[in-house]
């Protein structure tokens, strides 16, 4: 990994961007990209750290998408801290930070959008109409803007990464997408930018969703069982705390499919409430991380 010794460069700009990146290209450095949404934490810092590894140079990009929210999510009140993500990103490996503002990404009389069908009404998508669609949307763009050879995500949004693996091999797009494991705290609470809107008494009780989730694990290790008895223990341990579960799934953990047994590689995927603050988190039903 290349040791950083100043600032990643801001970059607020398309156009800015593009004079970056050709400059990169011509001197033949590959390019690592990690998309995100800012408030950054460790988990993203693990993805800038692999990308620095396997690249010459990386770009992280900072934009809160206004298309993957609901017309009752956050939007608004997600969080934003510029100065200290760049800090954290510069720290991690990062070249630049590419920080557009809605009107570069989307310009007056935007209309086209990109879906993969199937995907994206499963699960988180069933309760988030039109998230995966945004989400799609927003990152060809960004793949389209950054020319990266490798873009990297972590495995905590495990629908996101299938979602975005395939739409990069049904339109053929050059980026090669890479999964990171979920980097969790030490209590096993899945990093996330929304853990700071937990209250103190929240957050103590958020490492129970975790366990949630390994109690469905070992719920499927049992000899005959289904994905519903996987699913059955999630909800039982939940109600035993303050989370309200929205949603806890068995799925292929290639296709997202859902799956009907628990044969070859599966995916347990859940979704709760903890107050207002909505988590997701997933364990691989055949050992836990």
């Amino acid at each position: 990994m290349k040791k950083r010794t100043k600032a990643a460069v801001l970059v607020r700009t398309k156009a800015g961007l593009a004079r970056l990146v050709a400059g990169w290209r011509a001197r033949g450095l590959t390019i690592g990209f990690v998309p995100t949404m800012g408030a950054l934490h460790d988990g993203h810092g693990a993805l800038v750290r692999r990308a620095a590894k396997e690249n010459d140079r990386v770009v992280v990009s900072v934009f809160v998408n206004p298309l993957q929210f609901g017309p009752n999510e956050d939007y608004g009140r997600y969080p934003r801290a510029l100065p200290a993500d760049r800090r954290l990103v510069s720290a991690a490996g990062a070249d630049a930070v590419y920080a557009p503002s809605v009107e570069q990404m989307y310009a007056a009389g935007f209309r086209t959008h990109v879906e993969v069908e199937g995907l994206s009404e499963l699960y988180c998508g069933k309760y988030r109409p039109g998230h995966f669609r945004g989400v799609a949307t927003v990152v060809l763009k960004l793949f389209n803007q950054v020319r990266a050879d490798r873009a990297y995500f972590g495995e905590k949004d495990y629908q996101q990464v299938v979602v975005l693996e395939t739409m990069v091999r049904d339109l053929d797009v050059p980026t090669r997408v890479v999964r990171v494991p979920t980097v969790r705290e030490t209590d096993g609470l899945a990093r996330s930018s929304r853990n700071a809107y937990l209250s103190p008494a929240e957050r103590a009780a958020a490492p129970a969703f975790r366990r949630a989730l390994e109690a469905g694990v070992a719920a499927g290790r049992r000899r005959g069982a289904r994905p519903k008895d996987v699913c059955a223990a999630v909800r039982a341990a939940l109600a035993r705390t303050p989370f309200k579960l929205q949603y806890a799934s068995v799925a292929d953990a290639a296709t997202l499919e859902p799956a009907e047994d628990l044969k070859g590689a599966r995916r347990l995927l859940a979704a709760a409430y903890l107050g207002r603050t909505r988590l997701i988190d997933n364990l691989p039903l055949s050992r836990i991380r």
